[in-house]
C-alpha cells in the first residue's frame, strides 16, 4: 500500500486516479511514500525517511526545497503544459484589456449613476466613448519569450488573430520546437525581440538564469509604446525598472498576473491577482497529471516531468525491478552490477540516465534478489538510495 500526504485542496480527478486497493491518500498521514500538493511551502519542514516523491500539481516548483530533496535521491515533479490553455486565454484578454480601452470604460460606465434617462446617458456616451478608443491586434507583431508548452500556444492563438508572431528562446527542445507553429519567426536574442514587438508576452520558468531578464539595460532596446505582458512568474521581471520604462514613456503598458504595491493606481498597469491557472479545468489537469507521474515512478520507477531527476522510462521486463539513484561520478553502476553478478542476479534489460549532479538507474533482473543483496547495493560509494519494486 502506497501513502500518500496531500496539501491544499487538490481536484476530485486527480485523487480519483489512486486505485483505493493500492493506495492510501489522505492531508493527514504519517510515514508518506509521496506528497501531491499546488502551493503550500515546504521549505524548512522535516523530510520523512519514506518520503520517494513530490509532484506539484502546477508549473513552479518555487515552494519545494528541490536541493534538498535532490541529495535523498527524491523525485521533485511537475506539471508543465496542464494549465497551459488556462493561460493562453487570459493573455487574449490582456492583450485585449491592452489594446482597447475597456477596463476604463467599464469604470467610467459605473460613475454614471445620477443620470437616471437613458437617451441622455447614450448621448453622453456617444460623446465621450472617443476617450477609450484603442487599436486592433490585426497584423501587429507579437514577440513570445519562451516557446515551451505555454509560449507555442500563445504563439499559435495570435496567428489565429492575424498578428506577426516572433520568439526567442535560449533553451528552446527539440520537442518544442516540433511543436511551435512554423509561421513563428525566430529571432536570435532578446533585444531583437523586444526592438521588433508591438507586444510581448512572457513565458520562461523562474530560474537563476531568468531572474530580472526583464531589466534596466533590456528594456533599453524596447520599442517605443510596446506593451509588455508577464502571465509567467514575477522574477523574471525588475519591477523597478519596469515602472521607470512605464514613466518616461518607453513602454505603453505592463500587463501581468503578479501585482506589487509600485504597480497599483496606475492607468498605465493592468494587474491581476494571479490566476492564470485558476480554472476548474487547469485545476483538474493539473492533478491528473501529477497523479499520474507519482503512479508511474513509485510502481514503474519510470519519471516524467520531473525538475531535478532526468526523464526515463522502460517497460517491465523481469520478476523485479531495482531503480537506485547516485552521485554522477564514474564507476557506479559498474560497481552495482558487479554487487548483482556477484550474487548470481542475472540482469534482463536496464536503462541510466543522469542530470547534472545526479544519476538514475532502473535494472530489471531475472528474480527478487535477497534482502542483503539490496543492502550491498545501498552500500556502494555514491549511491544515495535504492528501491525494489516486485
Amino acid at each position: 500500500m502506497y501513502r500518500i500526504k496531500t496539501y491544499n485542496q487538490i481536484s476530485v480527478k486527480g485523487l480519483e486516479r489512486f486505485p483505493r486497493d493500492q493506495y492510501e491518500v489522505a492531508s493527514e498521514i504519517g510515514h508518506p511514500a509521496a506528497y501531491l500538493l499546488r502551493s503550500h511551502k515546504l521549505h524548512g519542514e522535516e523530510i520523512p525517511d519514506t518520503l520517494q516523491a513530490v509532484a506539484r500539481a502546477g508549473a513552479g516548483v518555487n515552494n519545494l526545497p528541490v536541493e534538498a530533496y535532490t541529495r535523498r535521491g527524491i523525485v521533485a515533479f511537475n506539471t508543465p503544459g496542464a494549465n497551459a490553455n488556462a493561460v493562453k486565454e487570459l493573455v487574449l484578454a490582456g492583450l485585449l484589456l491592452g489594446s482597447r480601452g475597456i477596463a476604463a470604460g467599464m469604470a467610467y460606465v459605473q460613475t454614471l449613476t445620477d443620470i437616471t434617462d437613458a437617451g441622455a446617458m447614450s448621448k453622453l456616451l456617444e460623446t465621450e466613448k472617443k476617450r477609450f478608443a484603442g487599436r486592433e491586434l490585426y497584423g501587429k507583431t507579437l514577440g513570445v519569450v519562451g516557446l515551451g508548452a505555454i509560449g507555442s500556444m500563445v504563439a499559435d492563438m495570435a496567428l489565429a488573430l492575424d498578428m506577426r508572431v516572433v520568439g526567442y528562446d535560449p533553451a528552446l527542445s527539440v520537442e518544442a520546437a516540433w511543436r511551435l507553429p512554423s509561421q513563428v519567426q525566430r529571432m536570435e536574442n532578446l533585444q531583437s525581440l523586444l526592438a521588433n514587438s508591438d507586444y510581448v508576452s512572457l513565458h520562461v520558468p523562474a530560474l537563476d538564469s531568468t531572474r530580472h531578464m526583464i531589466n534596466a539595460e533590456t528594456l533599453q532596446s524596447l520599442k517605443r509604446g510596446a506593451i509588455v505582458l508577464n502571465f509567467a512568474r514575477d522574477a523574471i521581471v525588475d519591477t523597478a525598472a519596469i515602472v521607470a520604462c512605464l514613466d518616461d514613456g518607453g513602454m505603453g503598458q505592463y500587463i501581468c498576473d503578479f501585482p506589487e504595491p509600485c504597480l497599483l493606481g496606475r492607468s498605465d498597469v493592468v494587474a491581476m491577482p494571479h490566476i492564470g491557472a485558476s480554472t476548474a479545468e487547469a485545476e483538474e489537469n493539473c492533478a491528473v497529471m501529477a497523479a499520474n507521474q507519482l503512479m508511474d515512478y513509485l510502481q514503474n520507477g519510470n519519471i516524467k516531468n520531473s525538475v531535478n531527476f532526468p526523464p526515463i522510462s522502460m517497460a517491465k521486463n523481469g520478476e523485479c525491478r531495482i531503480t537506485f539513484s547516485n552521485e554522477n561520478v564514474s564507476g557506479v553502476l559498474g560497481r552495482v552490477l558487479s554487487v548483482l553478478a556477484d550474487n548470481r542476479v542475472n540482469v534482463v534489460d536496464m536503462v541510466n540516465k543522469s542530470r547534472d549532479k545526479v544519476a538514475y538507474n532502473i535494472i530489471d533482473v531475472e528474480q527478487t534478489p535477497a534482502a542483503a543483496v539490496i543492502a550491498a547495493i545501498g552500500a556502494v560509494e555514491h549511491v544515495v538510495n535504492v528501491r525494489v519494486i516486485a
